[in-house]
C-alpha cells in the first residue's frame, strides 16, 4: 500500500553510526531508525546473539514457557521497579495493552464498565484504532473516524491544573497516560515538578499513572526510563523501539496499583516475547550496561545540544533547542520538511516532526567525534534554509 512518502535512498549495510546506500554513499545516522537502533548498526554482540539463537530456537508461542522471555522480564523488572511484564511486538501494541489494563482496573475496582483515561494534547501513542484515539495528532486521526474517543479525556500537556479541573467532574477516570518527553509531538518535556505532583495526585485518586516510554525509554535520555529523572515510579510503563535494537519487540510493564489486574485470557499475543526477540533485547540491555551507554547518551547528548546552541542561538528563525540525552529537537519558526532531503544530500539522516521541529535520535553509541560531524553537516543547512 502507498502508506509511506519514502526518501529516494536505499541502504545496503551499516556499521556503528554509519550507513551506506546502493551507490556506496556514506551517511551519518542521526535518526537510528526512529530511536530504534540504539547499539548502532551490525553490532557484533547483537549479530552473534541473534545468529546463535536462530540456530537454537525461534518460536514456540506463549502456550509454553520461554526461558529467554522470563530472563528479560526479570531484567526489566529490576531496572524499572515494576513487577509484571507483558511482551508484544510494537509500541502501539504495548499501549493497547496499557489501555486495556486501565479499563479492566476500573471495572474490577468499581464493578462498572466505561473507565476513562486522561491523555495529552500533542501525544503520540500509536496508529491502531485504540491508540489513535489516545493520540493528539489531528493529522494522524483525520479520516479514521469514528474513533473510540469517549474513553479518553484530552488535556494540555505539562498542566496539572487541567487534570485537577476534570478530576471532580469525571468520576469514570481511572488512569493518566502520557509521555514524559513527547517525540512525535515536537520534543516537549514534562517538568519534574509536574511529574512528581501527578504521581501524588494519581495515588490520592486511586488512578493508574501510565507512562509511554516507547521512544524515550531504554537509555535514550541518559537514564533507563525518562520518568527516572523525576525520581518517581509509575504503575504502568510501555516500551518498544530501542528495546530490541531493530528486532520488533514491545512490552507493557505493571506494578503498584496495576499489579495483578490482568489474568489468563485477558490479553495475549502469538509472537510477543519469543526466544529470538527476547534474546536480542537481553543482549541490548547487557551491552548497554557493559559499555555504559546511558552515561554516554547523557554526555554526548549534552555536548551535542551545547554545540547546536552555540552555533544556532543567535540565528533568526531558531525558536528553541530542547530535549534530553540523545533525544533532541530544534524548533524553527516555519515548516522545514525540506531539510530532510537537504540533509540526505549532505550525508546526514534526520527527521522533522510537527512540521517545524528537526528531530535528532542518533544511536546511543554516538561519540563526541560523531557529534562534531553531525553539527558540521546540520548547522549550515539550517542557516542556509532560514536565510532564504
Amino acid at each position: 500500500m502507498n502508506t509511506y512518502s519514502r526518501l529516494p535512498v536505499t541502504f545496503t549495510h551499516g556499521r556503528g553510526v554509519t550507513l551506506w546506500d546502493t551507490a556506496g554513499k556514506e551517511y551519518l545516522d542521526a535518526l537510528a531508525g526512529i530511536a530504534v537502533s540504539g547499539l548502532g548498526h551490525a553490532h557484533p554482540d547483537l549479530v552473534q546473539a541473534i545468529s546463535e539463537q536462530a540456530g537454537r530456537l525461534i518460536h514456540t508461542s506463549n502456550l509454553y514457557g520461554v526461558a529467554e522471555q522470563e530472563s528479560l522480564a526479570t531484567k526489566l523488572s529490576q531496572l524499572s521497579g515494576l513487577d509484571e511484564v507483558f511482551f508484544c511486538n510494537s509500541g502501539a501494541e504495548a499501549n493497547e495493552a496499557a489501555i486495556k489494563l486501565a479499563r479492566l482496573y476500573g471495572y474490577k475496582k468499581t464493578g462498572l464498565p466505561g473507565a476513562k483515561v486522561i491523555v495529552m494534547e500533542r501525544a503520540w501513542h500509536g496508529r491502531t484504532i485504540g491508540t489513535l484515539a489516545a493520540t493528539g495528532s489531528e493529522k494522524a486521526r483525520h479520516g479514521f473516524e469514528p474513533l473510540p474517543d469517549e474513553g479518553f479525556i484530552r488535556v494540555p500537556y505539562n498542566n496539572m491544573a487541567a487534570i485537577q479541573a476534570v478530576a471532580d467532574t469525571q468520576p469514570e477516570i481511572q488512569a493518566v497516560l502520557l509521555e514524559v518527553l513527547q517525540g512525535e509531538g515536537g520534543i516537549n518535556i514534562a517538568t519534574e515538578g509536574y511529574l512528581k505532583r501527578l504521581r501524588e495526585f494519581c495515588t490520592e485518586r486511586g488512578w493508574l499513572l501510565m507512562i509511554d516510554e516507547v521512544q524515550s525509554g531504554i537509555g535514550r535520555t541518559g537514564t533507563w526510563f525518562g520518568y527516572q529523572h523525576a525520581g518517581i515510579v509509575p504503575d504502568v510503563i510501555t516500551l518498544a523501539k530501542g528495546l530490541g535494537s531493530g528486532v520488533p519487540i514491545g512490552a507493557c510493564l505493571a506494578g503498584g496499583q496495576a499489579k495483578g489486574v490482568m489474568g489468563p485470557g485477558n490479553h495475549g499475543t502469538t509472537f510477543g516475547g519469543g526466544p529470538l526477540v527476547s534474546q536480542a533485547a537481553l543482549t541490548t540491555l547487557t551491552v548497554m550496561e557493559r559499555d555504559a551507554l546511558l552515561a554516554n547518551a547523557a554526555k554526548v547528548g549534552g555536548y551535542l545540544r551545547a554545540g547546536l546552541e552555540n552555533d544556532l542561538c543567535n540565528v533568526a528563525g531558531v525558536v528553541e533547542i530542547r530535549g534530553r540525552g540523545l533525544m533532541l529537537g530544534i524548533e524553527l519558526d516555519r515548516p522545514c520538511g525540506e531539510l530532510v532531503k537537504e540533509a540526505l544530500a549532505a550525508g546526514l539522516l534526520i527527521n522533522v516532526t510537527r512540521d517545524n521541529v528537526v528531530r535528532l535520535l542518533p544511536p546511543l553509541i554516538l561519540s563526541i567525534a560523531d557529534a562534531n560531524v553531525l553539527i558540521a553537516r546540520l548547522v549550515p543547512l539550517i542557516k542556509q534554509f532560514l536565510s532564504k
